[in-house]
């Protein structure tokens, strides 16, 4: 299903600033140059998906779920209109192939994983396309929190998995997490560092433990913040509040996990807590209450804070609208 992610798009208006202080790709595609190939048709990676057509890479995003993939062209869209409103994506853009299946990608210059948070799922991803593309292509887990010394072993060519830990929205930071594993080949290391290069990106470098650094540090915040609004000490406009205008956390942690995705809040909680053992680790009542509801954050209309439909979202393009907060308890 190839197409073009510019339809719709809004020209960009003569006042928008260009760059905004933030790196980006390539200046337009490249004559010969091979797709990147995206596993995982949820936030992440649409979102990555859309970082590379902003640098006029070509992709190819896979997902078994054909109606996931309807819906993931929108959520693109939003994604670059987005970009192109900040002025991180003025060139022109690579184009968009969608597919429930990665058998069309022979040779992509990588593999992106942006599947559920979970060893066996993404192993069973990876294994998937290790039969359709060259021995030697890297194959980039875009995990939170899931060590690359533990999914390697389970790969059928381990020496090629190396770790990714893009941020959500990709097209908006510019830096990412990046984990050599144990059996990371240096060539899989080489590549990916020349893929966040072309896609104007800095890598990194951490070491290889559950959570790395930015998930062992924010997530046991997170959860301690919807503990306190649990608690009923405060409600999450005022911790957001506090955390944001007094000690300079951009969005504050509640806004934050809306962004993230409370179910992957949760997984990757549940990942920190049975690799680490720590308490603190383990998602509390409200956050589960939340999955359970449906009420996921901003790709659902409704987590912390109300959003509107995600229709009504992709619709006016996805603009950043911060939403009324949601001060409701568990089981309400």
């Amino acid at each position: 299903m190839p197409g073009d992610p510019t339809d719709d798009l809004p020209a960009l208006p003569p006042d928008v600033p260009s760059g905004g202080g933030l790196s980006r790709g390539e200046p337009g595609p490249v004559p010969g140059e091979r797709p990147l190939l995206v596993l995982g048709a949820g936030v992440m990676g649409c979102g990555i998906a859309a970082l590379a057509l902003s640098g006029g890479l070509s992709v190819l995003l896979v997902d078994p779920d054909a109606d996931r993939l309807d819906a993931a062209r929108a959520d693109v869209r939003a994604h670059l209109r987005t970009a192109q409103l900040l002025g991180v994506a003025t060139g022109p853009l690579g184009e968009l192939t969608t597919a429930t299946d990665p058998s069309g990608a022979r040779d992509p210059i990588a593999v992106v994983e942006a599947v559920t948070e979970d060893v066996e799922t993404k192993a069973k991803a990876l294994t998937g396309v290790c039969a359709t593309v060259p021995p030697g292509t890297p194959l980039v887990s875009n995990t939170s929190s899931i060590p690359m010394g533990e999914l390697a072993p389970a790969l059928p060519r381990p020496a090629d998995l190396v770790g990714a830990h893009f941020m959500n929205p990709p097209c908006l930071i510019p830096s990412v997490e990046v984990v050599r594993g144990p059996l990371t080949s240096d060539a899989a290391f080489a590549g990916l560092t020349a893929l966040l290069a072309r896609l104007g990106r800095t890598p990194v470098q951490v070491g290889d433990a559950p959570g790395f650094v930015t998930s062992r540090l924010l997530h046991p915040m997170i959860n301690d913040a919807a503990r306190v609004v649990e608690s009923g000490t405060a409600d999450a406009a005022a911790v957001d509040a506090l955390m944001r205008d007094c000690l300079g956390h951009r969005e504050g942690p509640l806004r934050t996990a809306d962004l993230i995705g409370i179910d992957n809040l949760v997984d990757s909680l549940r990942v920190l807590r049975q690799r680490t053992g720590d308490a603190r680790c383990e998602p509390c009542d409200l956050l589960l209450a939340k999955v359970d509801a449906g009420h996921l954050g901003r790709k659902s209309g409704r987590g912390f804070y109300d959003y509107g439909s995600p229709e009504r979202r992709s619709r006016d393009g996805g603009s950043p609208d911060r939403g009324r907060h949601d001060s409701e308890g568990v089981g309400r």
